[in-house]
Order: C-alpha cells, then structure tokens, then sequence
C-alpha cells in the first residue's frame, strides 16, 4: 500500500524480492565510474551562456562572498550583460560535434572506459559536468540504472581546490542524498604530480618542441584563485608548485629553466594568485623576449579560458607589447598516453572494489 506522505526520497525500483524470507542472490553488478569536468554553455547562444553562467556562479565554493549582495550582481549586472559578450568568443572555439570541453572530455572518459574494460574489469564510464549538461545527478542515476552499487567520482582536476574538487564532491553526495538506496561512494582528490599525468605532459610538451623548435621561455599558465583562499587553507597554489616541481625534475636543466609559472582567468577587484598570466608576457615582450610557448597543465580538456584566452588574447597582447612568436601547446585532451595513465589512477582507487582493475 502506497504511503499517503510525501517522501523527501526520489522513488526507486521496485524489487519483487525485497519482502522474501529466502531472496535470490544479488549480482555483483559493475562498478560505476563517473567523470567530471567543471561544465559548458549547450550552444554559443546568449540563452544558454546565460544558463551556464547562473548555474555556474550561483555555487557559494565558486564565489564566496554574502550571497544575498552576489545575487543582485549576478542578476541584476552580470547575467543581464556577459551573455551577449560571450556569444562570439564562444561561437570562435566551437567544434562541429560541440563544445570543446565537452568532446575532449568524452574522449576520455571513452577512452578510459575501453582501457579498464580491456584489463578485465566490470566498469561503466560516464562524463558528467559539475555546470551544465550531462549533468552529475543524470550520471549517477545513468549508473545506478547499469546496477552499479558502487561509484568512483573521477574529477578532471588534477590539482585540488574547494571551487572545483570539492564542489564537484558536494554534488554528488547533495544527490545521493536523497537517494533511499545510496551506492558506496569513493572520490579522487588530487593527482598532480601523479608520474603517468606528468609523463603526459612532458611527453606532449618534447615532442612539440622536437617538431617546432625550443623557445625562450615557456609560460605554465594555470587557473587563479582568490589569494585569501590559499590563506584560509585551499591546498590549490601548493598543488600547483607539485605540478610544476615534477615536469621540471623531468626535462634536462637547460629546459627546465626556460620554464615559468603564471595564474590566469582573474575575475573581480581583489588580489589574486600571482604572477598574472598576461601582464607576465606583456612584461616579457617589453624586456626583449622574442619566442615564447605556453601550456595549461591544469586544464585536461582544451576550452574557452585556453583557446580564446591564452590562444587569442593573450597572444594578441604579447605580440602587441613587442613580442615575435606566441605558441600555445594544447591540452592533453584526447592523448593515448595521458588516456593511459587515467586509467593507472583509476585502477589504484578501484582497489578492493574490483580484482581486475
């Protein structure tokens, strides 16, 4: 007889076996594993920027001031303006299957999927985006529907900070919550100075410079923070230096000293993580710095804040201050190696839960 309260639970399946004094044996099922990456508008329209955008930052890890003030900018200032200013920064990266992002982001997780499956493993992969579509609470309930009891959440972050990592944490467990039947959960925290992840790198990185030649200097460029973060005990800016200290130890001396490191993407007043990432390569051009390259260790998939940001403005900028040749090494994206050494992290985190891993 159906309960005449409501339930704070989303409904499950029926289990004709629930209420058996001698029930049949439960199949193991797969183990689920779900990919996440921070998100991206479904088209390069205004409407869906704006979607993005107010989901985006609407999350209090993301922008941690009074919400009650961040609501009348965000609606009453930002959502009603950036949109349109967005359109066709977007619509200049935009692939032909979609969003960039959200391709490379595919392949991964297909790729990783089809490694772990190969070594024997029972595993479904899912890609999902903290913003946006595919959303976290489709994956999980994608995986569920598989009968994974079990779920490893993969975020593509390989340096941990509240307003990524763990905000992805805080959507997944926001949605098992109301789950009257919870899966075991794990969770990836960090992997940035995993050996196969900066491999990756460093191999993406020589073979670039096999091809095109050494520059002067090379320009590691990651996403900021707010400085007052760090102070307040986000391990994001020491995760970042791991990062940099291990492709370093990896290229011979004379390399490793072309390489630097710079935070990019500001947003807001205040003081951010420094040094910046285009006023260091205005800086650099003025000096007489000719040949730079630059590369985004912290971004797996390549998107707006590394095609149009570092690729184009950040480009424009260094040559206008009197720079020569600007190159930017993409991301790892769809590498075989770096699809490679996912699967290696993921199979250490599956231990217990699956002897093929």
């Amino acid at each position: 007889m159906p309960s005449l309260l409501p339930s704070r639970y989303y409904p499950e399946p029926h289990d004709p076996q629930g209420l058996d004094p001698e029930p049949p044996v439960r199949p193991s099922g797969p183990i689920g594993i779900l990919v996440v990456n921070l998100g991206t508008p479904d088209e390069p329209s205004a409407s869906a920027i704006r979607r993005y955008l107010a989901q985006f930052l609407s999350d209090p890890r993301v922008i941690e001031i009074p919400q009650w003030i961040w609501r009348i900018i965000l609606h009453g200032i930002i959502l009603r303006t950036r949109p349109r200013k967005l359109v066709p920064r977007y619509r200049g990266i935009w692939l032909e299957q979609g969003s960039p992002l959200v391709v490379y982001s595919q392949a991964q997780a297909a790729g990783l999927e089809k490694a772990l499956q190969t070594g024997g493993a029972d595993v479904r992969v899912i890609l999902a985006m903290r913003y946006g579509n595919p959303s976290i609470e489709a994956g999980i309930d994608a995986l569920r529907k598989h009968g994974c009891e079990r779920i490893l959440t993969v975020p593509l972050y390989p340096q941990y900070a509240a307003s990524t990592t763990a905000t992805v944490v805080d959507a997944v467990t926001a949605h098992t919550a109301r789950l009257r039947n919870q899966p075991e959960l794990r969770f990836i925290k960090r992997y940035q100075d995993d050996p196969g992840y900066i491999q990756a790198l460093v191999s993406k990185l020589t073979a670039f410079w096999n091809a095109h030649g050494k520059p002067e200097r090379l320009l590691l460029s990651f996403h900021g923070l707010p400085q007052r973060t760090i102070l307040q005990g986000d391990p994001y800016h020491r995760d970042c230096m791991d990062t940099v200290r291990a492709i370093k130890a990896h290229l011979p001396q004379e390399d490793a000293e072309r390489v630097y490191v710079s935070f990019q993407s500001r947003f807001g007043a205040e003081k951010w993580l420094q040094p910046y990432t285009e006023p260091t390569l205005k800086a650099w051009a003025q000096e007489g710095i000719k040949h730079i390259d630059v590369m985004c260790p912290g971004f797996l998939a390549d998107c707006l804040e590394t095609l149009e940001e570092i690729q184009e403005e950040c480009r424009e900028a260094f040559l206008q201050a009197g720079g020569e040749t600007f190159r930017y090494i993409p991301c790892l994206n769809d590498d075989a190696q770096w699809v490679d050494a996912l699967s290696q992290i993921v199979r250490r985190h599956l231990s217990g839960w699956s002897e093929k891993a």
